[in-house]
C-alpha cells in the first residue's frame, strides 16, 4: 500500500471510532469532518475563482448545490458532481477540496449536489435529486456561464453509482444529453460476491459496512435488481455517454468497476479505465496529501475537457 495512503488510514484508526455498520446514520455523518480533515492535512485549500451556494428546484423540495468556477479560464462546460458516502453519509463539505481541484483541472463549472440521504430518504430519492440537478444545470447554461450543451456527470463511490444511473435515466428519458460519465470507484452492483470484496475487506471499507449501506438505501430486496439502483443490472448499455472509470487497486469495489467498464466497451460505449495501484477507496479525497489522488483528478480534468471538445 502507498505509504501516505496507509498513514491516513492509520490516523483515522487511531481515533478509535467504531466501524460504520455499528453506528446510527446520524452518528456516522459526524465523521465527515474528521475524514475531510485527515485527507486535507496541513495542505492549504485549492484556490478557485468563485464558490457559490444555491438552492434549486427538486422533486421533493429545494436541493442545495455548490457552484465552483476555475481560477484559470472561462468555463468550457459543466460537471455535475455527486458525492460518495454510501447514499447515507457524505456531503458537499466532505468533497469540497475534490470539487475545487476538479474545476481547476477541467476548466468546467463544477456543480456539487447535496442530494437527499438514506435512510430518511430511501431509493430512488438520491437518484431523483441527482437527475433533477443534471436537468437544471443543462437548462441553465446561460446563468452558469458555460457553453450550452456541454454537460457531464460524475461522482465517487455511491456518487459514481448515481452518475451511472443518471446516465441510464437520461438515455431512457431522451435527455439531457451528456458528454461524459465520470465514474470514480463506483458502487455499480449490489452483489458482494467479488474477489476484490473478499481480498480487500477492511481496506477503508468492511464487508459489513457495505451490507449496512445497502440496508439503509434500499426500500426492499427487490430494489437491488432495479437498474436505476444498480446499473450493473441493466441488460442493454448501448447509447450511453462515453465513460471514464477510475478505480483503486486495494478497494472492495474494484472488480465490479472493471466488469462494468468491460460491459460498456462491449456495448460500443467509448470507455477508458485507469486502475491506480497501491491505493484504497476514497484515495481521490486524499489528493492534498496523496500523489495518486492528484494524478486521478488531473486525469479526470483532462477527460472532461476532451469530452467537451468532442
Amino acid at each position: 500500500m502507498d505509504a501516505i495512503n496507509k498513514q491516513i488510514l492509520d490516523e483515522l484508526a487511531a481515533l478509535g471510532a467504531p466501524p460504520i455498520h455499528q453506528m446510527k446514520p446520524a452518528d456516522a455523518r459526524q465523521g465527515d469532518a474528521i475524514l475531510a480533515a485527515a485527507c486535507q492535512g496541513n495542505v492549504p485549500r485549492e484556490q478557485v475563482r468563485s464558490i457559490e451556494d444555491r438552492r434549486i428546484p427538486g422533486p421533493a423540495g429545494e436541493i442545495p448545490i455548490r457552484i465552483y468556477k476555475s481560477k484559470t479560464a472561462e468555463p468550457c462546460g459543466a460537471l455535475v458532481y455527486l458525492h460518495g458516502g454510501g447514499w447515507v453519509i457524505g456531503s458537499i463539505e466532505l468533497h469540497d477540496e475534490v470539487c475545487r481541484r476538479l474545476t481547476n483541472e477541467s476548466r468546467a463549472v463544477v456543480v456539487s449536489v447535496d442530494y437527499r440521504l438514506a435512510p430518511e430518504h430511501k431509493f430512488p430519492a438520491a437518484l431523483d435529486d441527482s437527475y433533477a440537478a443534471v436537468a437544471w444545470v443543462a437548462a441553465n447554461a446561460g446563468g452558469l456561464g458555460y457553453p450550452e450543451g456541454r454537460v457531464a456527470v460524475g461522482g465517487d463511490s455511491a456518487g459514481g453509482n448515481l452518475s451511472a444511473a443518471v446516465s441510464l435515466m437520461a438515455r431512457d428519458r431522451g435527455g439531457p444529453r451528456l458528454a461524459l460519465q465520470l465514474l470514480i470507484y463506483p458502487a455499480i452492483s449490489p452483489s458482494l460476491d467479488w474477489p476484490s470484496v473478499r481480498k480487500f475487506n477492511g481496506y477503508f471499507i468492511m464487508t459489513e459496512d457495505m451490507h449496512w449501506f445497502l440496508h439503509q438505501y434500499l426500500r426492499s430486496p427487490e430494489d437491488a435488481s432495479n437498474p436505476y439502483a444498480f446499473p450493473a443490472n441493466e441488460k442493454d448499455l448501448r447509447g450511453l455517454p462515453p465513460a471514464r472509470v477510475i478505480l483503486a487497486e486495494m478497494d472492495p469495489l474494484c472488480d465490479q468497476g472493471e466488469a462494468y467498464a468491460a460491459r460498456l466497451r462491449e456495448a460500443g460505449v467509448p470507455t477508458t479505465l485507469t486502475r491506480y495501484e497501491g491505493v484504497t477507496h476514497v484515495f481521490v479525497n486524499m489528493a492534498p496529501r496523496l500523489e495518486a489522488g492528484r494524478k486521478a483528478i488531473k486525469e479526470a480534468g483532462a477527460a472532461i475537457r476532451e469530452a467537451f471538445e468532442r
